[in-house]
């Protein structure tokens, strides 16, 4: 197996002013699982497909292990990738796909078998080897991709939103097979995703990008408690962070009609600005009953019941204007559309951020 490096990475497309990715330094560890993730155009497909050899690096250099592999063709750089489409031949069973590049290879043929049993016993496809992919569902093509992809035996797995065409159900079991799988194998894997609760579930550390810049890379929980700026703390979570612009006072910082005290370094870190940008997460309010000065009135305009709990999508004012809120509730708690509920911050689960640069002032 082998690590994986970008070393200031870039890639800027013919014609384009703009890198799509922008001296990208990230550094995957030997055996690690590493997610890219970040909304469409950040550039984390085209990071991948630079890893891979399928778009040139126009700055900087790529390694894997202690081999420099910037300019390297794809075939030199032992690499398999799983793609969004499965990309099977029609036309070839299941075990001839998987073995299809060991035939390639010039591998004999009692070995690429025992290579393709031996991946299709892991991947429960044992009954399906002797059938056509047009003959299969989509989470049984999806594994298919995922055996050609392990009978090679590779130092580095590239996978490139291998679930999105599938269901949600089937979404949620095959990210739980591929991340156990990657565990068992103990093969470096990048994997790429526009969905976050994926990143967090799948990966041992996430990458998040942004127009073509990295914005953070750390474990799911770092991540999720304590993200580095406002887009990372926008972008992780499901629902999404509440963040809201307000204004500094004597001892913190005024929501509503609760204060939240913050510290000296916060306050410094704000430098000039007059208002910080405080995040809560949906989970982090508290509903108080209604009367008490500290709590701020929701109006409940719309809400996801999910059994065991539930989210409250709300308005509310702050400083005279109207923003947004979402929070969790009980699920024998649910209030009515319409509603007023009131709710207060809990104290240590608050997050501040810069309001100009969007940067963490947070401890």
């Amino acid at each position: 197996m082998a690590s994986v490096t970008f070393d200031k990475a870039t890639r800027l497309y013919p014609g384009g002013t703009k890198p799509a990715v922008d001296a990208l330094e990230l550094h995957v560890e030997d055996g690690e699982f590493l997610v890219l993730v970040g909304p469409s155009g950040c550039g984390k497909s085209t990071s991948l497909r630079m890893l891979a050899g399928l778009e040139d690096v126009n700055g900087g250099a790529i390694r894997i292990g202690d081999r420099d592999v910037t300019h390297l063709p794809p075939k030199d750089r032992d690499i398999a990738m799983v793609f969004q489409n499965y990309a099977l031949y029609p036309h070839m069973t299941v075990a001839d796909n998987m073995g299809f590049a060991l035939k390639i290879a010039g591998v004999n043929k009692a070995e690429i078998r025992s290579k393709v049993e031996e991946a299709a016993k892991i991947l429960d496809l044992t009954d399906y080897l002797d059938r056509k992919p047009k003959a299969l569902s989509g989470g049984q093509r999806q594994r298919v991709a995922m055996g050609r992809a392990i009978v090679r035996e590779p130092q580095v797995f590239l996978m490139d939103e291998p679930l999105s065409n599938l269901d949600a159900k089937l979404r949620v079991s095959t990210r739980t097979q591929i991340a156990s799988l990657q565990r068992r194998l103990g093969i470096t894997t990048v994997y790429v995703t526009h969905d976050q609760v994926e990143a967090l579930t799948m990966g041992d550390r996430v990458a998040v990008l942004k127009d073509g810049l990295l914005q953070q890379v750390d474990s799911p929980r770092t991540m999720y408690d304590r993200p580095a700026n406002l887009f990372v703390a926008g972008f992780i979570g499901s629902p999404a962070m509440n963040l809201v612009e307000v204004p500094l006072v004597d001892g913190g910082v005024k929501f509503g009609g609760s204060i939240i005290n913050i510290s000296r370094d916060e306050l410094a870190g704000a430098g000039t600005d007059k208002t910080v940008t405080v995040g809560i997460r949906p989970e982090h309010f508290e509903i108080v009953p209604a009367g008490g000065i500290e709590g701020v009135a929701v109006t409940v305009n719309v809400v996801e019941e999910l059994g065991a709990d539930g989210f409250v999508y709300g308005t509310t004012k702050i400083g005279g204007d109207d923003k947004d809120i979402v929070v969790r509730v009980h699920g024998r708690q649910i209030p009515e559309r319409g509603e007023t509920i009131h709710v207060v911050p809990i104290g240590h689960e608050t997050h501040v951020f810069s309001t100009s640069t969007g940067a963490r002032l947070s401890a």
